[in-house]
């Protein structure tokens, strides 16, 4: 405690100051424990003036760790005014009349009392200089003022000090700057070093406030400019809803966030689709990727991420249900339910994709739609044909304006559910170009090993394709790469017969006909034999999609009299009404000639809509041994022709026509000109046809044949014996001629179209030589006998 009686002790009670530090000539205001004040008080009834000295804790003090090394040595004599009890001790209010140097703080009782020197200033500025100072801190103080709204009250008094000193305790308090700073204000004793050093904490100061209000307005700016926006946009939203009905209600990131967390995805693909919803919201209204972003993000929450408990698969219903949709195709529906049967027994099994192969319209895609039905589950069906680009299967990155996921992808969305039956139609139809290999793409779909992890360029996380089940249609397997075919279990499906056609006319298409153009079994029926006239005269095809159509337009023929009343119901269309329905018959059938004149056979061909029969027709005329093929035909189908012909003039020269091979020129043609023809299977024919060309032996016109030759005589299996066969039948032939090892193929054939053919199957074009001609040609073969010949005109 210092007094006016202890002043000259220079000793006196040390009043800790935590977090201020208090500058000569200015008051100050600030707390003392109970001890302190009540000894405050207890000196101030004894003395008219009471001093302490006033020393600045260190920052980051602790009121219970404070110790003599806590305490800055230069602070202040306070002349203590006034003492009151407060909440935590008692308020103080005290003058500081000069600076002191505390010499040596001691601790007693708890308290800090400590000798002390005063500090005095270095005068090293005159007077004017101060005034000038002055000017411009008052000036600068009022600048910085202004920026508060009623700061008059807190520069009003500034006005009325004297020096700089009184604004430095004035003004300090209030500076936002660290304590240690503003002790080193207190200690500086130069009072042009504190002057300056106080002006440019005002400078700072005054450049910090002037950067903090600009940022101030220039966020204030934007957030008005916000909230105007998100008034407007929920003015909007409300006017949308009116307009709506509230189906807009839904649509807000919020709500997106919600689907996403109770969604099903997996862990990491709702990672990533928060991280995307998290660009959304970040980005405001105006930026360009927020429908980008949507549009992802609607995909995401739609595609089916977990898969539904497996249904048990009932193979009696599968079976029940392939009977009911399709006639015919035994051998494929018994191949389906067989596959059925497998995957029932073996519930995670993979490698589960058909591909079902066959001419147009044999119900390929119905197929399976069918299994579909069986299986209960969804069906979806993506056209392959004519795609070119990678990116279709893959899709688009999402960098691309308008990029798209892929078509599984989009396929699987349209499914719902991720075991869908997926039908990959006109898979044949694919084609490479600049853009990528689509058919490369399908390799990891189709792939069980790889389809798990399926990876589509917009999706950007991995996909499970594994329980889908994907079956894919072709028309012809030579366009589908290896590799691609060999991930898939073909079936072939190689059209219907007569009689099936007949079935499927009356069962499925004559109904769905009638349905179509608004007519009933009482209004319109047509006789079997006008069917069958139908598909014989007006369709020529594998499938029974021609056969569709003309029942269709004889549906339209019928409605039109019936509508205009010229018709009794029902309207029975019989066959011989099908000119005036139909019109002049369109297909003109190969049938079966009465009789045939040496060197013309009846061959068997195998094409894309179904088998034929074809006529090989040869003559010879004077010249140099020259061979002539006509008839559009292809490089293998003359290959078979010089065969022949080599065959024929190595094993024929002994059979004692007499022909001359060197001076006749032999033609060959195969009618139909204008249809390409190619393949090995009409070489037996074209032998036969040189043969009795050259031996004058006509052939029966009820005997067709097929088979490859080889330069040693042998006769190698073909295929499509289904095909040609039911041709045969078609066109009245009696007798087949075919590969031995073809024989096993005529299982295939219908049992009614079997019982009405004979067929003789062969080895050798021997055997073939003795059915087709009656001649027994040798075996071994005849050695060159020189130019021995007869011309041939003589013959």
């Amino acid at each position: 405690m210092y007094s006016e009686q202890t002043y000259g002790n220079r000793e006196s009670l040390v009043m800790p100051l935590f977090d201020i530090v208090v500058y000569p000539r200015s008051r100050a205001k600030f707390l003392a424990d109970k001890v302190t004040g009540e000894i405050l008080l207890a000196e101030m009834k004894n003395s008219e003036s009471v001093h302490a000295i006033g020393l600045t804790v260190k920052s980051g003090t602790k009121p219970s760790e404070i110790s003599e090394d806590s305490l800055y040595n230069i602070g202040n004599l306070l002349k203590i005014a006034y003492v009151q009890p407060a909440d935590d001790g008692y308020m103080v209010i005290a003058k500081a009349v000069q600076r002191v140097d505390a010499v040596s703080v001691y601790r007693k009782n708890g308290l800090f009392y400590s000798a002390f020197k005063p500090v005095f200033d270095i005068p090293d500025l005159d007077e004017d200089i101060q005034a000038e100072m002055m000017e411009n801190i008052k000036k600068a103080i009022h600048e910085i003022s202004s920026r508060f709204q009623g700061s008059e009250q807190f520069t009003r008094p500034i006005e009325k000090m004297d020096s700089i000193d009184q604004l430095i305790g004035y003004v300090m308090p209030y500076m936002p700057i660290k304590l240690a700073e503003k002790q080193d204000l207190l200690e500086t004793i130069s009072v042009r070093e504190r002057y300056l050093a106080f002006f440019d904490i005002l400078m700072k100061q005054k450049e910090n406030i002037n950067l903090q209000m600009e940022m101030a307005k220039k966020v204030t700016d934007k957030i008005t400019k916000s909230n105007r926006e998100a008034m407007l946009r929920e003015q909007l939203k409300m006017i949308q809803e009116e307009l709506n009905g509230g189906d807009d209600a839904a649509s807000g990131e919020g709500n997106y966030r919600e689907r996403i967390e109770n969604s099903k995805m997996p862990e990491d693909v709702k990672k990533k689709a928060l991280s995307e919803l998290k660009k959304l919201e970040m980005g405001g209204s105006h930026n360009p990727e927020s429908s980008v972003i949507r549009n992802y993000l609607d995909l995401m929450l739609d595609l089916p991420w977990v898969t539904e408990e497996k249904k048990s698969i009932d193979i009696a219903e599968a079976r029940r249900v392939l009977e009911e949709n399709h006639n015919g195709l035994e051998k494929v529906k018994e191949r389906i339910i067989q596959h059925l049967a497998v995957m029932k027994l073996k519930h995670d099994k993979q490698g589960s994709i058909l591909l079902l192969t066959g001419p147009p319209g044999t119900g390929k895609t119905s197929l399976g739609k069918s299994i579909a039905d069986a299986l209960g589950r969804q069906y979806v069906r993506i056209s392959l044909g004519g795609v070119k680009d990678e990116a279709e299967i893959r899709g688009h990155r999402r960098t691309y304006v308008g990029a798209l996921p892929g078509r599984i992808i989009q396929g699987m969305r349209k499914a719902g559910t991720k075991n869908p039956v997926f039908i990959l139609d006109e898979i044949d139809k694919l084609s490479a170009s600049y853009s990528g290999d689509p058919a490369s793409a399908l390799l990891e779909v189709l792939d069980p090993e790889q389809n798990s992890t399926f990876s589509d360029h917009y999706l950007e996380v991995s996909y499970d394709l594994s329980d889908v089940l994907f079956i894919a249609t072709a028309n012809s397997l030579a366009s589908i790469p290896w590799p691609l075919l060999d991930r898939m279990e073909t079936i072939e499906i190689s059209g219907y017969t007569k009689n099936e056609k007949l079935a499927i006319a009356k069962d499925h298409l004559l109904p769905c006909i009638l349905e179509d153009h608004g007519l009933d079994a009482d209004k319109l029926k047509i006789e079997d034999e006008a069917l069958k006239v139908i598909i014989d005269k007006y369709t020529r095809e594998a499938g029974v999609r021609g056969l569709k159509k003309q029942l269709a337009k004889t549906a339209r023929f019928v409605s039109e009299k019936i509508v205009s009343g010229k018709a009794d119901l029902p309207y029975v269309v019989k066959a011989d009404m099908l000119k005036e329905v139909l019109g002049k018959e369109i297909i003109r059938q190969e049938e079966a000639r009465k009789e045939n004149v040496p060197g013309v056979v009846t061959g068997l061909a195998w094409t894309p809509v179904g088998g034929d029969i074809l006529f090989i027709e040869g003559t010879f005329m004077p010249g140099t041994g020259k061979l002539t093929l006509t008839g559009q035909l292809g490089d293998v189908m003359k290959e078979s022709a010089q065969i022949s012909m080599s065959l024929a003039r190595s094993r024929l020269a002994n059979i004692g026509s007499g022909f001359d091979f060197i001076a006749s020129d032999i033609h060959i043609h195969v009618p139909s000109g204008a249809t390409p023809k190619d393949g090995p299977s009409a070489g037996v024919t074209l032998f036969t046809a040189l043969t009795s060309l050259i031996s004058g032996k006509a052939v029966d016109p009820k005997l067709a044949m097929t088979g490859e030759i080889t330069l040693s005589g042998a006769v190698m299996p073909v295929g499509g014996i289904k095909e040609k066969v039911l041709a045969a039948h078609r066109a009245g032939i009696k007798k087949v001629i075919l590969p031995k090892e073809n024989e096993r193929d005529l299982e295939d054939v219908p049992e009614e179209v079997r019982n009405e053919l004979k067929f003789v199957p062969v080895e050798t074009i021997e055997e073939v030589l003795k059915e087709a001609l009656g001649l027994d040609l040798p075996r071994p073969v005849i050695p060159y006998t020189g130019n021995c010949f007869t011309p041939a005109q003589n013959i």
